[in-house]
Parts: structure tokens; C-alpha cells; sequence
């Protein structure tokens, strides 16, 4: 994938990160012939343009006992749209939002620790977001391929 403004040795630093985000400056300036002075630098450099947001670790809820993940596609009435976001995004069990194609549509993921959480978050929440048009429900049994950061 090409991305403007992102030079080749740029894309071989952020490969590196994707692949490790914990590898050393030297380990990546011996993987792209660079000095471990010149890799801090781009480093810090893609991340004040805002291309490197965050460094963080990933947790996968299916190995933890009892987790629950699920994720929703959620259609409001446009005039709710704004309102229905908002709810879901200062709820702690919602890991992610997304505004998809369709008229006013919603994908969103949430992770709880158990299904009974699940159930209080479905009545809690879901159920009484308003202006919704319709929602559906599918619970994530596995993970078959989640790739973390982009590929280049």
C-alpha cells in the first residue's frame, strides 16, 4: 500500500514497530542500516505528524476465562445518530465505533467479562438507545485473523 509523504525507510521502521512494537532503536537501525541516533529520530518524527498515534499492548479477550465479545451493527434515525455515539463511547464495555456505509449505521465492538455483564450491557445500554431503527447482535466465538496497525 503506498502512502504519501512516508519514505521507504520510514515504511521499514513501522513495519519493524507493527511487528514488535517494543524493539529497541538499535535492533531497528541494525535491521535498516541506520544509525540507533537517526531511527529515534524518525520515530519521534512520525509520531509529531501524527502517523505513530500510540504504542500499547492488545489483549485478546478470548483467552481470558468467562470474556465475552460481541459486536453490534446498530441503524439510527439520522437526527440520533450523534446522540447514540456518544452514549456508546463514554460506556466502558464498547472498545470500538465505527461509522460504516448505510444510512446512519453504527459497527461496534464491546468486550465484557462475562455474559451475564454482556446481558446487563445489551438491557443497560443497547436497549435504550434512542432513535434506533434497528440492531443486530453477534457474539466473536474466535479470532480467525485481526491484524494490528497497517500493512504497507
Amino acid at each position: 500500500m503506498y502512502l504519501d509523504g512516508l519514505d521507504e525507510m520510514d515504511q521499514k521502521i513501522i513495519r519493524l514497530l507493527i511487528e514488535n512494537a517494543r524493539i529497541s532503536y538499535s535492533d531497528i537501525g541494525e535491521e535498516t542500516g541506520i544509525s540507533r541516533v537517526a531511527v529515534k529520530a524518525r520515530i519521534q518524527a512520525l509520531e509529531k505528524r501524527g502517523v505513530i498515534e500510540e504504542y500499547t499492548t492488545i489483549i485478546n479477550p478470548q483467552k481470558i476465562s468467562g470474556a465475552v465479545s460481541c459486536y453490534f451493527e446498530i441503524e439510527t434515525k439520522p437526527e440520533y445518530l450523534s446522540q447514540v455515539t456518544d452514549i456508546l463511547y463514554k460506556n466502558d464495555t464498547v472498545t470500538q465505533i465505527y461509522r460504516v456505509t448505510g444510512r446512519d449505521k453504527l459497527h461496534v465492538h464491546a468486550v465484557a467479562s462475562s455474559g451475564d455483564e454482556m446481558e446487563q450491557f445489551l438491557h443497560n445500554v443497547i436497549d435504550t438507545l434512542p432513535g434506533i431503527i434497528s440492531c443486530s447482535c453477534n457474539i466473536i466465538l474466535s479470532r480467525i485473523k485481526d491484524i494490528k496497525g497497517l500493512r504497507l
